[in-house]
């Protein structure tokens, strides 16, 4: 009451001031200065310029002057006074129920307070406009990998400054991030990676329970981890979600005193207050402890108090007698405060919203805009309990499914370096004329795709026989459905490559962990790229798939075929028997199709022979397209028992198994039209010999057709823009294989 009082007599005094000084000061310039009734003018023009009354009247002005430069100097000086005043009324108004310490702070008086969220009196501390901002995150594996973007997408939404991310990550988030940042191309970011693998060894003593495993210890070792001159760095776990600028927070650096070199928010549960359960025995702590979810750190300093040599010999004090950490590196950080609770700039909560069961998260905040940093730190994740858990949900899930590519945007006045390759895209595009009817098929050919490699979990391993084939397919969302079945005829690894928006591939997510066939799946590659462009990129998808297989074999299918049953062990025999790894071929496997959406599949080649010849299956497209499978030579397949040779003819297509080292398919080929047949081409001009398999089909399954099919049978610009990509790139295969390459001219010409 008496810190309201006091607010309001300042913030009466200042408005008086403000009234009432530049009034007195006119009334002295102006009474001050009268002389026989009439005013003396601030301008020399009454009196001629050799008179004394000049000469005073010169004087006097140029002290007037001075005088009322100093009054605007006190009124500004004032107005300050005044503004501040405000604050701190609207401040006692507002938050006169909150709890106390309003900033954060690292007095030893103070730090045991709750820090609960109020209005920071005084001006901010500021950022520079160009200012990097350095980000550490400990990353590792599938799963975090995939979290990780989320707290991305947040930070990149509200930054307003180049940003370094620093990430901490085993080989397979680094390749997960690292081609993730590559093909984002986000401008004013860097991203720097370092081996946690490294970095096992300095913390892999500590017996640790909580489920982020070794990787959870990392943040202990950053001072070792990170560059020696990297002075700052704000260090955020995975499942963080930001609701304002990150340089906010880094702000809060330029505020650390003395010796704090530590910037934490207080925890909000009562994990260390020990009264969770019976024997509920946490490591020491100062009060309730602090959440390591969210934590700045002064680098340089800590490096000189010798923070390896602190945090080390307190971990070994501590587990003679707690025998394993509980919560990770935030029991040992915990440790250290207690001894050194100077270290500690206590920030205020809300810049670390603690969404776990039966917290005091709710006191931290009065209203939305008071929100800074929301920490999803329950293994419950969005499933936790809180009174407004569905508003921190819905904020969640915005950033889940925002479109990343709209996140690429400049950061006006803070020019980046350009990197090679954006270079030489810039360049391409430049190149191409705007006005050409076929411009957006071309540029299609540039447009880098963001892509999140192995969204889902992965693992398989090559055996030594080296005779693994990987299926290879691409889709977009209205095929997902055939996902459950091709696992189902197929048990041999996948790489599927799905072009799909941010949304989607949150639907993605929710179907594939919903079904109990793909989740009893761990060898199929799902690798995400993101939708941008108004043309389905088929080569670019099936490139991507093809680039992350890791078998020496290759099956390339289409995501409408379900492979007969059986077919991976064929297969694997058949590289074997045709001497695959040592000879360039490429196995065709015979495509029919149903126009039936319920199938009896045929478990032999007799079966399909004898559903063949009723009129339940045909040929694959041999009432459309008869060119794309003649050469297959179907007649002779019916009886054939061993494989056969068969010759390249025009707009042959077939589905092929090949050795993973073969040519990647024409990016310039786009949604429908030639983009296997180019392919099958591009074999034969490298002089691959294409045998068909005497036992071996696969079944095209009916489906609508799909919108690039659409376009290309009602839009003649289409098939003029698809005729003028096909003549280019017959005569780069002139160019590329020479006199060999003719026959394809002339082929098409007979054709």
């Amino acid at each position: 009451m008496l810190g309201i009082c006091r607010g309001r007599r300042k913030f009466l005094a200042a408005t008086l001031s403000i009234l009432f000084v530049p009034a007195f000061t006119w009334i002295y310039l102006f009474s001050g200065s009268f002389k026989d009734e009439k005013p003396v003018a601030l301008t020399p023009y009454e009196a001629p310029a050799n008179s004394p009354r000049y000469v005073f009247n010169q004087r006097e002005r140029e002290s007037l002057e001075v005088r009322v430069r100093e009054v605007e100097e006190e009124n500004q000086a004032l107005r300050k006074q005044l503004s501040l005043a405000q604050n701190r009324v609207h401040h006692h108004r507002n938050h006169s129920k909150s709890y106390s310490t309003e900033e954060g702070t690292g007095d030893n008086e103070g730090v045991h307070a709750v820090t609960w969220n109020s209005s920071e009196c005084g001006r901010h501390p500021t950022v520079e406009k160009c200012e990097t901002i350095h980000i550490a995150i400990v990353c590792a594996g599938y799963n975090a990998s995939r979290d990780v973007v989320t707290l991305v997408k947040s930070v990149l939404f509200h930054r307003r400054n180049p940003l370094h991310f620093h990430f901490i990550t085993d080989a397979i988030a680094k390749q997960i991030l690292g081609y993730l940042f590559e093909t984002w191309m986000v401008p004013a970011v860097t991203v720097n990676f370092y081996d946690a693998d490294e970095l096992k060894p300095e913390v892999s003593w500590i017996p640790n329970k909580h489920y982020s495993g070794i990787y959870g210890l990392m943040k202990l070792v950053l001072t070792k981890t990170l560059p020696a001159t990297l002075e700052r760095v704000i260090v955020l776990d995975t499942d963080i979600t930001f609701a304002t600028d990150i340089a906010e927070l880094w702000a809060v650096l330029h505020k650390f005193k003395g010796q704090q070199v530590l910037g934490l928010v207080e925890n909000q549960s009562d994990w260390y207050l020990g009264n969770l359960w019976k024997n509920h025995r946490p490591w020491p702590a100062l009060s309730r402890g602090y959440n390591t979810g969210v934590i700045l750190l002064l680098l340089d300093k800590l490096r000189k108090m010798k923070w390896e040599q602190m945090w080390r010999l307190t971990a070994e004090r501590e587990l003679m007698n707690m025998l394993s950490t509980s919560l990770a590196d935030q029991d040992i950080f915990n440790a250290v405060i207690k001894q050194n609770p100077f270290l500690v700039y206590q920030l205020p909560c809300f810049w670390n919203v603690q969404l776990s069961d039966h917290t005091r998260s709710e006191q931290c905040y009065k209203d939305v805009s008071d929100l800074k940093v929301i920490h999803w730190n329950s293994p419950k994740k969005l499933r936790v309990k809180n009174k407004h858990v569905e508003f921190f949900r819905n904020l969640y899930l915005t950033f889940l499914e925002y479109d990343g590519n709209l996140l690429r945007r400049e950061l006006f006045g803070c020019p980046s370096e350009i990197d090679k390759n954006s270079l030489n895209l810039q360049k391409q595009l430049l190149e191409l004329d705007e006005d050409d009817p076929c411009y957006e098929f071309r540029r299609e050919r540039f447009t880098v795709h963001r892509n999140h490699l192995y969204f889902l979990h992965y693992a398989f391993e090559p055996s030594a026989e080296r005779t693994e084939v990987t299926l290879v397919a691409q889709l977009s969302m209205d095929r997902l459905q055939m996902l459950e079945a091709i696992c189902k005829h197929w048990e041999g690894p996948i790489s599927l490559a799905l072009y799909l928006s941010d949304a989607e591939a949150q639907q993605f997510l929710r179907y594939a962990q919903g079904s109990d066939v793909l989740m009893g799946r761990s060898n199929v590659g799902y690798h995400i790229v993101y939708k941008e462009g108004q043309f389905y990129p088929v080569n670019l998808l099936r490139n991507i798939a093809m680039k992350h297989v890791n078998t020496p074999y290759m099956f390339l299918s289409d995501i409408d075929f379900l492979p007969m049953y059986g077919l991976y062990e064929y297969l694997r025999k058949s590289v074997v028997q045709l001497d695959m790894a040592h000879t360039k071929k490429a196995l065709i496997v015979p495509a029919f199709e149903t126009l039936r959406y319920r199938l009896s599949f045929p478990k032999s080649k007799a079966e399909l022979l004898s559903m063949l010849d009723v009129g339940t299956l045909f040929t694959f497209r041999y009432h459309v397209w008869t060119k794309g499978h003649a050469p297959t030579n179907f007649a002779k397949w019916r009886t054939a028992t061993t494989p056969y040779h068969v010759d390249w003819e025009a707009d042959f297509e077939p589905y092929v198994v090949v050795r993973r080292d073969c040519p990647e398919y024409d990016r310039r080929f786009v949604g429908f039209g030639w983009n296997k047949v180019a392919h099958v081409m591009e074999l034969d001009a490298q002089e691959y010999e294409f045998v068909v398999l005497p036992n071996a089909y696969m079944i095209h399954m009916p489906h609508a057709p799909s919108f690039d099919i659409t376009k290309f049978r009602s839009n003649k610009q289409y098939r003029i823009c698809l005729k003028t990509l096909k003549e280019e790139f017959q005569q780069d295969m002139s160019r590329r294989y020479g006199f060999a390459a003719l026959k394809y001219l002339t082929a098409e010409n007979n054709s």
